[in-house]
């Protein structure tokens, strides 16, 4: 027995007075009306409703069932109500992973504006490198770097693509020269992450040529922040991805070094758990977000980069 239905049911044909009209009402055949009021009377062990040829009128414990049914009904479609209205309506909470590195350099100015177009909607914000299950863990959207791994079914969706660069403080390049060739890197103090892989050596390459240039690293750290905080420092030669150091390039702080010489790659992805029945909160942000890296395959943080590979200049000139 489907008892909401049964309820709605028994709702009705008081409403009505008559089985004939609620069955009319609620395009359903006379039979199943019958057979769903005889069903719930059946359930609940006792008469809801005196039949007579010629009217209807509710038992005692009908009276007494009538009114709690018509609230739980009522309960029901405000609930209904609501959720669809939610489902139109940017509102409710939205939840948003991000791996720090994006988060810290380019959220920031990017949820402001969000907030502002979608005031009825409050965003949660967990940044973290570690691996998380977006399902598992209830977000709603989560922003991944290509080294990170996520559940392959998760609906996936690249933002940008982000090249890795060389860089300096100038106060750092007028006290130890700028390096004119890969080889120079190793006569410099290098900022490096603590890789294993790239920990004494650089991968660098230009035209068809590939080197492991040797370095000697005058500071390790897993955080890229504190490398960057330290390459404006003066204290070195960083490898950073361009979005983490857009400002710094555009004013000047920091330097690009070894311009049309390539690092390697890192893609930003925009991760969902399904297309079907999504929300619109999630929809707008993820619109909003398309709307902002409308070029993926190429780097939106490097105007001026001479950078050659997968991602090449002409990408932003024609951007």
């Amino acid at each position: 027995m489907d008892r909401l239905q049964s309820m709605r049911v028994f709702a009705k044909v008081v409403e009505m007075g008559s089985f004939a009209k609620a069955a009319e009402s609620l395009d359903l055949s006379a039979t199943v009306v019958t057979r769903n009021l005889a069903d719930l009377e059946t359930h609940l062990g006792t008469r809801l409703l005196n039949r007579t040829t010629r009217k209807l009128s509710l038992t005692e414990s009908g009276q007494v069932y009538l009114a709690r049914v018509r609230q739980i009904l009522a309960d029901i479609d405000d609930a209904d109500a609501e959720v669809s209205s939610q489902s139109r309506n940017a509102t409710g909470t939205l939840r948003i992973y991000c791996h720090p590195a994006f988060g810290q350099a380019q959220l920031g100015r990017l949820l402001p504006l969000y907030a502002r177009a979608m005031p009825d909607v409050v965003l949660d914000v967990t940044l973290s490198d570690h691996g998380v299950d977006l399902v598992q863990e209830g977000f709603d959207i989560g922003i991944f770097l290509g080294v990170q791994k996520f559940d392959s079914s998760m609906v996936a969706r690249k933002l940008a693509t982000s090249n890795l660069i060389l860089c300096a403080s100038p106060d750092y390049l007028a006290r130890r020269g700028e390096p004119s060739a890969p080889a120079d890197l190793s006569s410099h103090d290098c900022l490096n992450f603590a890789y294993e892989q790239v920990r004494h050596h650089w991968p660098i390459q230009w035209d068809d040529q590939h080197v492991n240039v040797p370095i000697h690293s005058r500071m390790i750290s897993n955080n890229g922040g504190l490398l960057r905080d330290a390459s404006l420092a003066g204290m070195g030669v960083a490898i950073r991805s361009s979005f983490t150091i857009e400002d710094d390039l555009t004013s000047g702080r920091l330097v690009q070094l070894l311009k049309g010489h390539h690092l390697g790659q890192t893609s930003v992805m925009m991760v969902y758990p399904s297309r079907r029945l999504m929300s619109w909160k999630t929809r707008t942000f993820i619109d909003f977000l398309a709307a902002r890296f409308p070029r993926p395959e190429c780097d939106p943080w490097l105007a001026d980069a001479e950078v050659t590979g997968p991602a090449g200049p002409s990408c932003w000139a024609n951007r």
